[in-house]
């Protein structure tokens, strides 16, 4: 798959907390089933070991289906089981940094909460943001609050792909039509569904109605 060609519209971050190995992969095969259609997998407690099998599971799970598998944070693991890509924040590797180790070829991602953070990941060859958090989240304690009229502004200011992250659900998602971006990113939404499947479905139909 080019880059060119990545379809950013629902964006699984996962988040395995209180799930067995079995329940949360299971969850990330339904989610892709249902219309997921690029894959996240962050772990911020894990082992190095711990997630570096956790990672080769799920990119058995995302490659059965070409999507997309991204490592959030660590460069090693992705590039120890040959992810698609990787995704940072502003306080990990620099992006420069982190590109000339993983290669032209791969994605890199980057969160980026003001128009100024966006234009230098796309000036340090990130191949999209992740923009937020556009509405209160659980999942992510420390998250910049990024408003809609901001959201709109950073995608106008780039010219690489913007996903909207944060706090984002079934029944929000449609607030954000119009600003340009170009997919939601999910935790909770597709993570604690009752039906993972349905829920991608959904947030798909949201995102191209």
């Amino acid at each position: 798959m080019k880059k060119e060609d990545i379809d950013y519209s629902v964006y699984l971050v996962t988040d395995r907390r209180n799930k067995t190995d079995e329940e949360f992969l299971n969850i990330i095969e339904e989610a892709i089933k249902g219309g997921t259609t690029i894959v996240q997998l962050r772990e911020k407690t894990a082992s190095t070991k711990e997630f570096y099998e956790l990672a080769l599971k799920v990119k058995e799970i995302t490659s059965k289906y070409d999507v997309p598998l991204l490592i959030n944070d660590r460069i090693d693991i992705a590039l120890a089981v040959d992810s698609e890509g990787v995704h940072i924040g502003q306080d990990d590797m620099p992006a420069v940094v982190a590109r000339e180790i993983i290669g032209k070829e791969k994605i890199l991602g980057v969160s980026a909460s003001t128009v100024e953070e966006a234009k230098k990941a796309e000036t340090d060859s990130a191949d999209y943001i992740g923009s937020g958090a556009v509405f209160p989240t659980a999942t992510k304690d420390d998250a910049d609050s990024v408003s809609k009229e901001e959201l709109k502004e950073i995608v106008d200011s780039i010219d690489i792909p913007v996903v909207a992250i944060g706090g984002i659900t079934i029944e929000n998602a449609n607030t954000l039509k119009g600003s340009g971006i170009a997919g939601f990113s999910v935790v909770s939404a597709i993570m604690s569904a009752e039906d993972p499947k349905e829920s991608s479905q959904k947030l798909r139909e949201i995102y191209f109605s």
